[in-house]
């Protein structure tokens, strides 16, 4: 089952049209990925801090199929599709909630990101114990 998080859409959130930017999706997907790992016990800042290392985005894969609006409440999703020794590949999605009907879904993706070392920046193997964290 995929990791769910909440996001409102707020003024910022929306453009020139009133809907939601397509680039703050992305923003969504982080925030959902950030809050999925904090839920295994993996915090961001302790990773560069204590263990020397973060992940980075690599590589984005977005499709768009709704808008969402000023005010709506969106579900986003983090699923992990893979896990190798230095990358993780996540499914997303944004998700709205309709009365009466299943939950639409407004815009997904697939995600990769890399492990790399904090202060140099060079790509690493992702430590055991965090890819012992991330099995179910």
């Amino acid at each position: 089952m995929a990791f769910q998080f909440p996001v409102r859409i707020y003024w910022e959130d929306t453009d020139a049209g009133g809907i939601v930017f397509y680039a703050n999706y992305l923003k969504f997907f982080e925030r959902a990925r950030t809050e999925w790992l904090r839920s295994l016990g993996i915090e961001q800042q302790a990773l560069k801090s204590e263990v020397g290392g973060m992940f980075v985005v690599s590589e984005t894969s977005l499709k768009y199929h709704r808008p969402a609006q000023l005010d709506n409440l969106l579900t986003i999703t983090a699923e992990l599709v893979e896990a190798g020794r230095a990358t993780l590949t996540l499914r997303q999605q944004a998700l709205i909630e309709v009365p009466s009907l299943a939950p639409q879904l407004l815009a997904e993706g697939m995600i990769r990101i890399g492990w790399v070392d904090s202060n140099t920046l060079k790509p690493g193997r992702i430590p055991a114990t965090i890819l012992k964290a991330l099995k179910p």
